[in-house]
């Protein structure tokens, strides 16, 4: 069987690394396709799990909008598509890469596995355009692997049938544990290498399309005041290299001596500081997942969240991006 996974960015590699050793073991013939939808953070994962893309489509440019990107993918995707004899395509998440790998393979009949199915917020602008990917991609997969029975039951509620969702947990968290098992001792080192082993730190990312302009000048301005106010607490903030979001932290926290700006960490040094964290503030989905692993607390930056269990667990909250609600 010719299965090919379609990905494009960290995320997504770390959620199927599992999947894909998995079908290895099982002696499928496996295809990897990266789209390099964001090349440098994902190649680093890559690298780690030592999975090796066949297809490297390197469609990243910066600023690109994504009429843009989702152009490229169509192009290159279909091609690949095209040209192999597959079986089944798998892609995970919500991501444009995610969603046009599911439509050029459906547009060559080939049946879609969706892995982490049934996410909803069921506001198409939060997050955007993930929401209305992830909606796509199940209206066009075959089958469905949902990580929660709220995922399943969403699924569940707009029609997909009961035989076509597995119920899987979530694979991010297979992933966690496998790097911690394996670089365990180089987790502590790193914390060490940044001189945060004896420091009270919160752990920020911000990211997100949707957050861009006021609502992240919002957080940061609330995160200022905040760092000001307790000098004995940092703020470690592994920024992102897009300029929407980099030359705006930087601006807002320029001079805060308890900000600690870093540029952007490789898969293991995100961990190491997550686990060393006193709690955690993202609009990062796969990090409020993660966060869980290391039992640390998570403000979520975004007006809505997809993974509701976090927030009814109580070990997460909803805080959105209005300057007083951010911490």
């Amino acid at each position: 069987m010719k299965i090919a996974l379609i990905f494009g960015t960290r995320p997504e590699a770390i959620k199927l690394a599992p999947v894909y050793y998995a079908l290895k073991n099982e002696g499928c013939d496996l295809l990897t396709v990266s789209s390099g939808q964001h090349k440098e953070m994902l190649n680093q994962v890559l690298e780690l799990f030592e999975i090796k893309a066949d297809y490297d489509l390197q469609v990243m440019r910066v600023c690109q909008n994504l009429s843009d990107l989702t152009e490229k993918l169509i192009s290159k995707i279909d091609k690949i598509i095209r040209d192999e004899k597959l079986d089944y395509i798998i892609v995970q998440g919500d991501t444009t890469t995610a969603f046009i790998g599911a439509l050029i393979g459906f547009y060559y009949k080939i049946p879609i596995a969706h892995v982490e199915a049934g996410l909803r917020t069921n506001d198409i602008y939060n997050p955007f355009p993930e929401e209305v990917n992830r909606r796509l991609i199940t209206v066009l997969s075959s089958i469905h692997f949902a990580p929660t029975i709220n995922a399943k039951n969403n699924l569940l509620k707009e029609g997909v049938s009961e035989d076509k969702i597995l119920l899987t947990g979530n694979t991010i968290i297979d992933s966690l544990f496998w790097v911690k098992e394996k670089h365990q001792k180089k987790m502590k080192e790193i914390r060490k290498i940044y001189s945060l082993n004896d420091k009270k730190y919160i752990l920020m990312t911000m990211h997100r399309r949707e957050n861009w302009g006021k609502p992240m000048e919002n957080v940061l301005s609330a995160v200022k005041r905040y760092l000001i106010e307790n000098k004995d607490t940092y703020l470690v903030f592994p920024v992102h290299l897009n300029p929407y979001v980099n030359d705006v932290v930087h601006a807002e926290l320029k001079g805060v001596n308890n900000a600690v700006l870093l540029e952007p960490l490789n898969y293991l040094e995100l961990l190491s500081l997550m686990e060393g964290s006193y709690y955690i503030m993202t609009d990062s989905g796969g990090i409020q997942e993660e966060a869980t692993a290391f039992n640390k607390f998570v403000l979520v930056l975004r007006k809505e969240t997809e993974r509701p269990e976090i927030i009814e667990a109580g070990i997460g909250k909803l805080v959105g991006t209005e300057t007083k609600k951010s911490i």
